[in-house]
């Protein structure tokens, strides 16, 4: 397999890949996740931030608490095969999504990414935004300004921010430019992708902004990154490398999960992962 397609899509699409003739079209990728929001009582969101419009999910109320789980997606369906960007980035499976909905306690939103679920072919949506300009300035700041409405929503003061694989990269990037991030937890997360790039032997993200440039900032937030021991597309020890120049006495932590691999088995057993990891 090319090593591009290995470092840009979930192993349990790769697979796929090679066996699927044909993909669910936009509308049904997005008509599969209005109905998987249904089943569970979360309601969708439009949000217009910065030069983006979002896609959010959510409950239609919240209890009283004063923190808000905000759950950011990852890359999605970004490329077709090792040569070809995916017309449209809405996730196959929106695996972020899952863990918003399967939080056993406090309150959680989800918030998809730039030109997922909304229409790729809108402006201001181009391809770089799901390949190489997939964490550039205007992704973030139209993430951070999200955040902001979804937190007003919730009646909440503070933030904790979970990113899967490329959502990863954001929360870290969201919480270095914002003071309210009481947490950040990334599951199969990209923290430094220049690293993630030199593994794979793919180009370089030189439209993105990278978390490595950002470690100062981030450097005494508590942090808690999961990964699969057997996931080879986000490889624990690129985890492990990015909080090793942090300094002494941070409150970043990685954790590797046997038997877990980039897909598998996070969304099925979120809630007793959130139970041993993240809930105080």
């Amino acid at each position: 397999m090319h090593l591009r397609l290995k470092y840009l899509l979930p192993l349990s699409i790769t697979t796929c890949l090679a066996a699927c003739a044909v993909f669910p079209s936009p509308n049904e990728r997005r008509e599969q996740v209005d109905a998987l929001a249904r089943a569970h009582h979360w309601q969708g969101l439009k949000l217009n931030a910065g030069a983006f419009q979002l896609q959010s999910y959510g409950p239609p109320t919240y209890t009283v608490n004063p923190v808000l789980t905000l759950y950011l997606e990852g890359d999605g369906f970004a490329w077709i095969n090792s040569r070809q960007p995916s017309p449209d980035p809405t996730p196959l499976d929106p695996l972020a999504l899952k863990l918003a909905m399967t939080q056993p306690t406090g309150n959680a939103a989800y918030l998809g990414r730039p030109c997922q679920y909304l229409g790729a072919t809108r402006p201001p949506c181009q391809k770089r935004y799901w390949t190489g300009a997939r964490f550039a300035e205007d992704v973030v700041l139209s993430l951070d300004q999200a955040a902001e409405q979804l937190k007003a929503r919730a009646g909440a003061q503070r933030l904790i921010l979970v990113g899967y694989s490329g959502g990863g990269t954001l929360a870290l990037l969201l919480a270095a430019r914002r003071s309210d991030v009481a947490l950040v937890v990334t599951v199969a997360g990209n923290l430094d992708h220049a690293s993630w790039t030199r593994r794979h032997m793919v180009t370089p993200l030189k439209d993105s902004l990278n978390p490595a440039n950002l470690r100062p900032s981030l450097a005494n937030l508590r942090q808690v990154h999961l990964v699969g021991d057997a996931d080879s597309v986000m490889p624990a020890d690129l985890a492990k490398g990015f909080i090793a120049s942090y300094p002494a006495g941070s409150r970043a932590i990685v954790r590797v999960i046997p038997g877990y691999d980039h897909h598998c088995c996070w969304a099925q057993n979120w809630a007793e992962l959130w139970q041993k990891n993240v809930a105080d």
